[in-house]
């Protein structure tokens, strides 16, 4: 399914999103009673290996049906060669901007999973420079960005000035410093969604409500994720916004949530959909992910958004006021299931094809 059918013209780009980053192999171990205990060895019901990194947020955008492309370096091994395979031939990202590099092992975060939180350890060396990323990166409708905070990214600012749509997303600000003078990029963002913690931090409030209107003057749509309670929404340009409360899910590795919830934002904007339905949309792909593991390959297409959308509407009891906020699934979804059309990655490394 192409969500922006409707809206292609001859002279678009040919891609619809931008991304750049470093690329992890993820190995994830799941069914953790509780978390390690020094000198012991614990046992982990289920484990999957799968690209992480920048990769979570492509594969999701990929899933969604948006042409997608990535810049990265690869590493020269069986984990980047991996990863590669399970990114372009499984997925259908254009990686023709990345890169293998000779001599570079690919970095690696092993995840832990338990009591709905996770434990993340990670082995890498830096990247080698100057990387895969252009100063003006290449002709699309949108780019998703991470902010570092202090320093400016150059292709930010090209991209914006080109016509480009900036979503960014930070990090934790190891500094302390939580200072909104160093996100100097976000005068480039069209949207800018961090969560309620961050937001709170960046605008010196106690209230992520609070601290999404405080960001809506720096940037024409703040968006703040809320956990458990969902997320929240204000455009700065209208003065509209929107809370969305979050989907009870029985959750196994909330591994990429956040990465997800982005790409479905970054598709209902594309698309030109309401801000409530972008919010509500971002956060059923974010619930659907956590549900499975690892956080690229638990990214939803649009055959586990309908076999959702089915569902729920098939059970009684469900709150009508709860149903009509999904309703516009109905003029997006197709009537009947189909094949995905890609061939879904693995998660696992090493598996022989069958003779």
């Amino acid at each position: 399914m192409d969500p922006l059918a409707r809206l292609r013209a001859p002279g678009d780009p040919d891609r619809d999103v931008y991304l750049t980053g470093t690329v992890f192999l993820d190995i994830i171990l799941t069914g953790l009673d509780s978390a390690p205990v020094r000198g012991t060895e614990s046992w982990a019901r289920g484990m999957g290996s799968s690209p992480g990194g920048v990769a979570n947020m492509a594969t999701a955008l990929a899933r969604l049906g948006l042409r997608t492309s990535l810049a990265a370096a690869f590493g020269d091994d069986h984990y980047g060669d991996y990863c590669w395979d399970a990114l372009e031939q499984g997925e259908g990202i254009d990686l023709s901007l990345s890169r293998t590099v000779p001599g570079w092992h690919s970095p690696v975060t092993v995840s832990m999973a338990y009591e709905g939180e996770r434990t993340m350890v990670s082995h890498g060396h830096e990247a080698p420079p100057p990387g895969p990323v252009p100063d003006c990166p290449p002709p699309a409708r949108a780019a998703v960005a991470s902010l570092t905070p202090g320093r400016r990214e150059t292709w930010i600012g090209q991209g914006a000035r080109s016509g480009t749509r900036i979503f960014a997303d930070v990090g934790w600000d190891e500094s302390g410093r939580w200072d909104p003078a160093d996100l100097a990029d976000l005068e480039h963002c069209e949207a800018f969604l961090p969560n309620a913690e961050e937001a709170m931090r960046y605008t010196r409030t106690d209230c992520p409500l609070a601290a999404a209107h405080a960001l809506a003057g720096r940037v024409p749509v703040a968006v703040v994720t809320l956990g458990s309670r969902g997320a929240y929404a204000v455009d700065g340009a209208t003065g509209e916004s929107a809370q969305v409360p979050a989907i009870a899910v029985e959750a196994l590795d909330p591994t990429g949530a956040g990465d997800v919830f982005v790409a479905g934002f970054v598709t209902g904007t594309l698309a030109g959909w309401p801000l409530a339905d972008r919010l509500a949309f971002a956060g059923l792909t974010a619930a659907l992910s956590v549900q499975e593991f690892g956080g690229s390959l638990s990214a939803p297409g649009w055959l586990e958004i309908a076999g959702w959308w089915r569902q729920v509407r098939s059970l009684t009891g469900q709150p009508p006021d709860a149903l009509r906020r999904y309703a516009f699934l109905d003029e997006l979804l197709p009537a009947d299931a189909r094949p995905w059309p890609l061939r879904r990655a693995v998660p696992t490394i090493g598996f022989r094809p069958p003779v």
